[in-house]
């Protein structure tokens, strides 16, 4: 029996490693942003049968929210394509660094706190109680990820 969750725990810290070393971090934050907008469907469709309100129409509507949230981090994700191409072959705009991306890795890091705070939410419907500080921390968490993207677009006359 040892032998076997032993070998089982050999297998899935096999995978882990082989996951990262092809994935890198981007492909684990894309895996907790799926992991968290599962979830928050889940406890948005247990919270809205908790109060009896739930409704297919709502419940498709949530879906197609989430089917426009992959569209903006396919967007994203492009967005940082198009730079890395434009940067690798245009020589006048030769950086002394790589870039890796930016613009994808800051919209999924505000998904996956927006996800985070809808979770919280969905639990607080069901009569969890939540901490205030985890409320007020994930609020400052989605701040600072925005104050990061606005800027990204700030140009340099903007206030």
């Amino acid at each position: 029996m040892d032998e076997n969750i032993n070998a089982m725990k050999a297998a899935v810290a096999a995978a882990i490693g082989a996951l990262t070393g092809l994935w890198g971090w981007l492909g684990w934050l894309v895996v907790f942003w799926v992991g968290f907008m599962a979830l928050d469907y889940l406890s948005g469709t247990a919270a809205a049968c908790k109060e009896g309100s739930w409704s297919s129409a709502h419940a498709r509507e949530g879906i197609w929210h989430k089917a426009g949230m992959i569209v903006v981090v396919l967007v994203a994700a492009g967005a940082d394509l198009l730079i890395e191409i434009v940067l690798l072959n245009l020589p006048v705009l030769a950086l002394p660094i790589q870039y890796p991306g930016l613009v994808c890795p800051v919209v999924l890091v505000w998904y996956i706190v927006t996800e985070l705070g809808s979770i919280t939410e969905n639990a607080v419907a069901m009569g969890a109680p939540v901490p205030v500080w985890l409320v007020k921390l994930l609020a400052m968490s989605k701040s600072a990820v925005d104050k990061a993207g606005d800027a990204l677009g700030k140009e340099d006359g903007d206030e």
